[in-house]
């Protein structure tokens, strides 16, 4: 086996064991990983028109995430208003049940990330970080997890309007 094909199996792995761990942590809470992900988007960065979110999510990269938004609005955990920049556009936020629930997401997530921390520790994380992010920066959902970590990125003026 390639490197480079090891590498890609590896992080397919372990991709899906922290998506399937994430799921399991959600699941009493009634949300799936996709959806904790846009509450926690919401909450970092929002309000956020419905382009602006898609610019941000690594789970719907590349399409309009207005299916996975309709479901938290039909069940209560983001509401749809006018957007301050343009009023011609919406502006999703959290209402006060998705930001109570986002509180227990950031609980789940703790606690897998507790566990992913135990299985590295005493791993050269930043080489690993280095490498990792010059892949991924390649593609899409790379590029969406580069704009939520940039404190400076201005998600209003990135909205295709």
């Amino acid at each position: 086996m390639k490197v480079v094909e090891e590498l890609r199996y590896l992080v397919l792995a372990i991709q899906r064991e922290g998506n399937r761990l994430l799921a399991a942590e959600l699941r009493p809470l009634g949300i799936t990983p996709s959806q904790a992900e846009v509450l926690r988007v919401l909450r970092d960065h929002g309000p956020l028109t419905l382009n602006a979110l898609g610019g941000l999510l690594v789970c719907e990269t590349g399409n309009s995430p207005s299916r996975l938004v309709d479901r938290l609005v039909a069940q209560g955990l983001v509401k749809r208003g006018i957007d301050k920049v343009d009023r011609r556009y919406l502006a999703l936020s959290l209402t006060a049940q998705g930001r109570a629930l986002h509180r227990r997401i950031v609980t789940a997530e703790n606690r897998l990330h507790r566990t992913m921390n135990n299985l590295v520790a005493g791993q050269p994380l930043d080489e690993t970080i280095t490498t990792l992010r010059a892949i991924a920066d390649a593609f899409p959902a790379g590029a969406a997890l580069a704009r939520r970590r940039d404190p400076e990125y201005d998600h209003t003026l990135a909205q295709e309007r």
